[in-house]
């Protein structure tokens, strides 16, 4: 599950820099003010996520269920919240109904949030 995880964390990392880049020297002559700084919300959330999955593979006092609910909270928040940030500030540029995805972004900011609860609480209740 950490090989995982760690694999998952530079995946995570890896298109957040991609699209970073992206943003900034080709999206920036497409994108309002406001759209670019919409997107780099979402790579900024992106990378912070990835970080939190490396922080996560060196916990050894985390049982492997607790990892793996919370590894794919995390997976499961960023692609939501990150990944519906990307098409909501790039929708002038695509068909997508975004009507469609209205609650993705909440969502995957409460998915990440819960992950960021269950590594609290567990941490918590350890001894020591």
């Amino acid at each position: 599950m950490k090989r995982r995880i760690v694999l998952t964390g530079a995946f995570i990392g890896m298109v957040a820099i991609i699209l970073g880049a992206f943003g900034a020297h080709l999206l920036k002559k497409y994108l309002s003010f406001e759209e670019l700084n919409t997107f780099e919300v979402g790579v900024r959330y992106q990378m912070y996520h990835a970080f939190f999955l490396f922080f996560l593979s060196t916990r050894k006092d985390i049982a492997e269920k607790t990892l793996k609910t919370i590894y794919n909270l995390v997976v499961a928040g960023v692609v939501l919240f990150s990944g519906s940030i990307y098409l909501l500030a790039t929708k002038n540029f695509t068909l997508f109904d975004f009507k469609i995805i209205v609650f993705a972004t909440p969502l995957g900011g409460f998915l990440l949030i819960i992950a960021w609860a269950l590594l609290f609480v567990t941490i918590l209740r350890r001894k020591s």
